[in-house]
């Protein structure tokens, strides 16, 4: 078997050329948990364990054994990021002080939250569906919607001036590239000094916002630090438009390039909208192996015996298309039950932002579709469009065209 042999493959592994998980997944699952070479660059290059079938996965991401602490002795690293003193976000501890800070911020992102604001963030969407309208038929999608839209809402909840948003966007992507981890820490010591400026500045004059909350309520009163209120804030930021911005992308790329999928969505007033999110959120899984663990005692997952201080990858895109999970795994399929991907994690880190996150899609889709019923990809090959060489799997581009000429709402 793979996890007894000699052989340690190199990892991350490539997507197809059609975006669509390793191929390499659907050999390693029928396997144990597979030893794996992971990358230099932030840290020295080390073996771990890849865990890609559902079950494991999903008994992986909430099993308290298998710490996130990234300040832990030997702790793997994905984003090319140098690990520090201190954790750099609640993301990256564990219980009880992940759960702490984590806390602080729940409030803000329940699904009673995310329906007050969906005035708010239709309107967002209106407001650049109207500058998309007055394009002469075609546009890059992702630069003037997919990504402005999760930029503009995030940004209005965290209280970065709208004014600034552009430079962050650039800014996280550098730090969640691949390419030279010296260019990616730069970045984040810019987001980081940034945001910690902002922090100081909600402390000295708070506003209607969540940072302007939490340092009023926890810095104020001694119960979290700047570099805290900084380290959720940036883990909001990057988290809360670079996901969403890469999902809702390709969630619109998939309409485009399948008419039958595209009518069946949005039949009956897009009454399957909803289902598609999901589904689409399993089908792309763009989170690219993002998840690394390590082991605090010897333990037995995905067939293999563990030692405490061993490294761990645990495949959301392998589980989320796992045939034993879901069947015709490498089809869009609305008939199924697409809420147990995993897509959001699970246990004690499922993402916080996950109704948010819901919202914004599912009104962007709707939107977008109804103004422009003849959208259309500009473009016979999705392939060159892909981003790859990043955390979150994406597109760099969108470009579309529709015909100005055709009612609109």
């Amino acid at each position: 078997m793979l996890a007894t042999a000699e052989k340690v493959l190199h990892w991350p592994f490539s997507r197809t050329m059609h975006g669509r998980p390793p191929v390499e997944f659907d050999l390693l699952r029928t396997e144990s948990a597979c030893p794996v070479l992971l990358p230099a660059g932030a840290t020295e290059s080390r073996r771990a364990w890849l865990v890609t079938a559902y079950d494991d996965v999903r008994q992986a991401l909430a099993d308290p054994r298998l710490s996130a602490d990234e300040v832990r002795p030997g702790a793997p690293v994905r984003i090319q990021v140098p690990p520090g003193e201190r954790p750099s976000s609640f993301l990256r501890m564990d219980d009880p002080d992940h759960a702490r800070l984590r806390s602080m911020i729940t409030s803000e992102f329940t699904a009673h939250r995310a329906r007050a604001v969906r005035p708010v963030v239709q309107q967002r969407i209106d407001d650049l569906l109207d500058i998309l309208a007055a394009s002469p038929g075609a546009a890059d999608l992702q630069q003037v919607f997919t990504r402005a839209l999760p930029t503009m809402i995030i940004a209005g909840i965290l209280g970065v001036p709208t004014a600034d948003t552009g430079n962050f966007v650039e800014l996280t992507r550098t730090v969640l590239s691949q390419d030279d981890p010296m260019v990616a820490f730069a970045a984040y010591q810019q987001i980081t000094q940034y945001l910690r400026d902002l922090a100081v500045s909600k402390l000295a004059e708070p506003g209607e916002d969540l940072m302007s909350r939490v340092a009023t309520k926890h810095v104020r009163t001694g119960h979290l630090t700047i570099d805290q209120l900084v380290g959720i804030a940036r883990l909001v930021l990057i988290a809360g438009h670079e996901t969403t911005t890469n999902q809702l992308a390709l969630n619109v790329l998939s309409l485009l390039l399948d008419a039958n999928l595209r009518a069946q969505v949005l039949t009956d007033g897009g009454a399957k909208i909803g289902q598609y999110v999901e589904e689409a959120m399993r089908y792309w899984s763009i989170s690219q192996d993002a998840i690394l663990r390590q082991a605090t005692v010897d333990l037995e997952l995905g067939g293999v015996q563990m030692r405490a201080g061993d490294a761990v990858v645990i495949s959301i895109p392998a589980a989320n298309n796992d045939p034993a999970m879901f069947a015709d795994q490498d089809v869009i399929r609305l008939d199924r039950d697409s809420g147990k991907h995993l897509q959001w994690g699970y246990g004690p880190h499922f993402c916080l932002g996950a109704p948010l996150a819901r919202l914004e899609m599912e009104l962007a889709l709707r939107s977008l579709f109804e103004r422009f019923p003849s959208l259309a990809l500009a473009v016979d090959d999705p392939a060159p469009l892909y981003r790859t060489d990043t955390i979150f799997f994406g597109v760099k581009t969108l470009p579309v065209t529709w015909d100005p000429e055709l009612p609109r709402r």
